[in-house]
């Protein structure tokens, strides 16, 4: 596993996009906080990694501004303001739905903030990613989101949607291999696709490899 780790690394690095590596999740935190400053602003994508890692934990210390999507009594307004202040954060965190031996990094939203700040807005983002995020290219990414992570999220939100049911997507059902085939639910996760490749900003991405699951 460590050399496909190591490969992925390189790949990574080839694409301007920063690579790290620890072998367990309570080597995260440590790693992150050489990562921050004091005073930095910060935001995250939704998240199980974060979780698992204690890094959510870690950003609600005051050495940070944590902007805190996760805060006891939003209103949906206020979760807007959020995303659009995460847009100019000095640091965003997320994980990513999968990371390919060549690199890229494949992330499928609902709400699509958190892809939206992948691609631009934060000074920096930061992703953990468990080692069961590995695959060998865009097509099993595709097919991990298809019959992994979005069955798991739809369970985890209580969607409506066939994946949330079944295990799996519909379009694996009806044969259909494309990217965006999918239910027609008003609650389906699966709405925006973003694929990133070479950077143009070498290192504002950041990949933190776990040697661990963590996530889905």
């Amino acid at each position: 596993m460590k050399d496909r780790i190591d490969k992925v690394m390189h790949n990574l690095e080839k694409n301007n996009i920063k690579s790290f590596f620890v072998n367990s999740k309570d080597e995260v935190v440590p790693l992150v906080s050489e990562l921050l400053n004091d005073g930095d602003t910060i935001s995250v994508g939704g998240s199980i990694s974060l979780f698992e890692s204690g890094v959510l934990e870690h950003l609600r210390c005051d050495r940070y501004k944590f902007l805190d999507r996760y805060t006891d009594g939003l209103s949906q307004q206020d979760i807007r303001e959020i995303y659009l202040q995460s847009m100019d954060a000095d640091a965003y965190f997320c994980s990513s739905n999968a990371v390919t031996e060549s690199g890229e990094l494949y992330n499928v939203d609902g709400n699509s903030n958190r892809i939206c700040a992948i691609a631009y807005g934060p000074k920096s983002v930061i992703m953990v990613v468990g080692k069961n995020k590995i695959v060998k290219g865009i097509d099993e990414a595709v097919n991990r989101v298809k019959t992994i992570t979005a069955p798991k999220i739809g369970k985890r939100l209580g969607n409506r949607t066939f994946c949330k049911e079944k295990g799996y997507c519909v379009s694996i059902e009806k044969g259909q291999a494309d990217m965006t085939a999918g239910c027609s639910s008003p609650e389906r996760t699966c709405c925006n696709f973003l694929v990133s490749g070479k950077q143009r900003i070498k290192n504002r991405i950041k990949v933190i490899i776990v040697n661990e699951d963590l996530g889905y």
